[in-house]
């Protein structure tokens, strides 16, 4: 048995609760992840609360990223005791998601955990930061320069600060 948040929509409405659940109950996917850390996003936030229809299928465990460690595998690529991390792939939405001790997941989803970070840093940075992070890619990759920003708007010249920072 592991610990989880589960969301589930009855008549009366939606529920929150944090509750155990048998290992068996986990669904498809070729990984199991022993889950370290996760974040609180905005869509996760969305789903909890019920303000937006962000959850496709009940029961759900919220929680859009996940960092942790594989406890069993049948994927190729991935063997008990490697460090992960995901974001996105519908999980929280369409497939159970960070917010439990474990998650089984599809190895395609899954990218090696850097040596650089640990978990707790890896879902520091989390989804946002990983996204800020791929357009200040873009931007480099492209070759926009921060001397090309004195005509942006304001969001601009934050995004290009930034990239200046990372360079």
């Amino acid at each position: 048995m592991f610990s989880a948040v589960v969301i589930e929509k009855g008549e009366a409405g939606q529920t929150v609760t944090r509750t155990s659940i048998e290992e068996s109950a986990l669904p498809e996917g070729d990984v199991t992840v022993d889950v370290e850390y996760s974040t609180l996003n905005f869509k996760d936030a969305l789903a909890i609360t019920g303000k937006s229809p962000v959850v496709r299928t009940f029961p759900m465990v919220p929680g859009i990223d996940a960092a942790g460690v594989v406890s069993d595998s049948s994927h190729p690529e991935w063997k008990a005791g490697d460090r992960v991390v995901l974001n996105g792939w519908g999980v929280g939405e369409t497939h159970w998601g960070g917010f439990a001790q474990k998650a089984r997941l599809k190895g395609d989803w899954l990218i090696p955990l850097p040596e650089a970070f640990t978990a707790r840093q890896a879902m520091a940075i989390g989804t946002a930061g990983y996204t800020a992070s791929l357009c200040v890619d873009a931007l480099v990759n492209f070759g926009v320069t921060p001397d090309q920003a004195k005509s942006w708007s304001p969001a601009q010249r934050v995004v290009s600060a930034a990239s200046r920072s990372l360079c």
